[in-house]
């Protein structure tokens, strides 16, 4: 068989197990950093603002790598780009756990960037190429399992290793991880998608990469620096200039390096839209509740973290289930039952005080969660399931930057109202005073949960096999069956 053919898949599991070890040691790396960062600044000298560039720059290039994961799919073979990628992780792993210096350990963090930006796309992509459209509920419940787990235990984990151990042992944990899934990758992995290799468009590239990165600086730049600096203005106007010459040339591209008229199939709008909107309030959340319970109610790190852990975890649990549960009934009530709790419980984070306990922020973030874990997954599968075969590749890079973008909206946003909306922000300012801050944040929140589940209203309510039938009828009516 040649390399660059598809070829047949007989066993899957070798080639989940792969694609999954890969995606998780590139999620929970993302995680270690923030636990480890005052560590950091001692060892090095440096001060706060400059060490959050350690995770600034990952974002900042893990963001600008999954918009041109489309046209690296297509160009390389699954293996060779799934080989590439990892090894260009643990090449960075390396770098940071031996950096005799802060610029050289930034130089890991984007080495890193490069290749984690590549694995998330490309194994939901193998994922919907390998498993048939009844079946891909369960197959993509298993990547919302990864993309949960990984930042649940991540801050627990990293918090244990620099309080006993030199922060680098968290890299050098990763990397032996990372090369044994290397090396089985090279014996188990197949094949699986077709290529077209397009011609590579450098122009897009660049104009990708200060579209989407200048948006992403400038929106994550927004909570800390203002929405009025300089650097957010100036990254805010870059960065929407060239993503629309960006997006006016994919049009005009006979191959474009990222095809956005994946947007002309409705349900794949729909459902990224609230995807979007979940993600806004699952990242912003993540952000607002920790500063509240540490600089509000003299909460430490750890318990915090605990507060966090429940909830993931649940979630983590409940993915496979709920993919499960998908390939049964569809997207349309997973989503509109998901929505719901997600409305009542992030209402219920409206009406906080210092008098609120840990038992209470838990116990409604973990039924948040749980409501999230019925939406995540499966309408990002129901909106990709419209998509023909050839632009799945596209979808999923769509998806996931969409996924980036929102996040760091939704983090700048809720922020901003969060500090904003405080009766009083001076040094002198009470705990009430700027818990209302956080109320009104969270009444935000609510808003835009209530604006997602208006839409999963308009999800189609067919199931995957329906689907997958209705798709057979439109190939035999125009002879196109695969």
């Amino acid at each position: 068989m040649a390399e660059t053919q598809p070829e047949q898949v007989q066993n899957r599991f070798p080639i989940v197990a792969v694609l999954l070890a890969g995606a998780f040691v590139a999620i929970l790396n993302q995680t270690l950093m923030a636990t480890a960062i005052p560590h950091i600044m001692g060892d090095f000298h440096i001060s706060e603002n400059t060490a959050q560039w350690l995770t600034t720059i990952f974002m900042l290039v893990n963001g600008i790598m999954i918009p041109i994961t489309a046209f690296l799919i297509e160009t390389f073979t699954t293996r060779k780009l799934f080989i590439t990628a990892m090894t260009c992780f643990a090449a960075g792993t390396l770098i940071c756990g031996i950096a005799p210096s802060y610029f050289i350990l930034m130089v890991g963090r984007v080495v890193q960037a490069a290749g984690a930006g590549i694995m998330l796309p490309l194994m939901m992509t193998v994922f919907l190429t390998i498993f048939p459209i009844e079946k891909r509920g369960a197959a993509m419940g298993n990547v919302g399992l990864v993309i949960s787990f990984a930042p649940a235990i991540g801050p627990t984990l990293s918090g244990y290793i620099v309080e006993s151990y030199p922060w680098r042992v968290m890299f050098f944990i990763i990397l032996p991880i990372a090369i044994i899934d290397i090396v089985i990758a090279y014996f188990a992995l197949k094949n699986v998608n077709e290529l077209t290799r397009p011609k590579v468009d450098i122009l897009s590239i660049i104009l990708s990469s200060l579209g989407f990165g200048g948006l992403l600086y400038g929106f994550s730049s927004a909570g800390n620096s203002g929405w009025d600096s300089i650097q957010v203005v100036a990254s805010l106007i870059v960065g929407a200039v060239a993503l629309s010459v960006f997006i006016f040339r994919q049009f005009k591209l006979v191959q474009p390096i990222l095809e956005f008229r994946v947007f002309k199939y409705k349900t794949f709008t729909i459902t990224t839209i609230i995807g979007m909107i979940v993600f806004m309030s699952l990242i912003g959340s993540e952000t607002i509740l920790p500063i509240y319970m540490q600089n509000m109610l003299d909460f430490t790190a750890l318990e915090s973290g605990i507060m966090i852990m429940p909830g993931a975890l649940l979630m983590g649990a409940m993915s496979p289930i709920t993919g499960r549960i998908f390939d049964r009934i569809g997207a349309r009530w997973l989503a509109i039952t998901g929505l719901t709790i997600m409305t009542i419980t992030t209402f219920l984070f409206t009406n906080l005080s210092t008098e609120t306990s840990l038992l209470y922020l838990t116990v409604v973030f973990g039924i948040r969660m749980l409501g999230m874990s019925m939406v995540m997954m499966p309408v990002t599968t129901a909106g990709l399931n419209q998509l023909p075969l050839k632009l799945i590749p596209h979808g999923t890079a769509m998806n996931n930057t969409m996924r980036q973008v929102a996040a760091s909206i939704g983090t700048a946003i809720l922020v901003t109202v969060m500090t904003s909306a405080a009766l009083d922000s001076g040094p002198d300012a009470a705990a009430s005073d700027l818990i209302h801050g956080v109320n009104v944040s969270f009444w935000v929140a609510t808003a835009l949960s209530v604006i997602g589940l208006a839409l999963s209203f308009f999800i189609k309510g067919t199931t995957p096999a329906q689907e997958r039938a209705e798709q057979e009828r439109k190939a035999e009516a125009t002879g196109e069956r695969r």
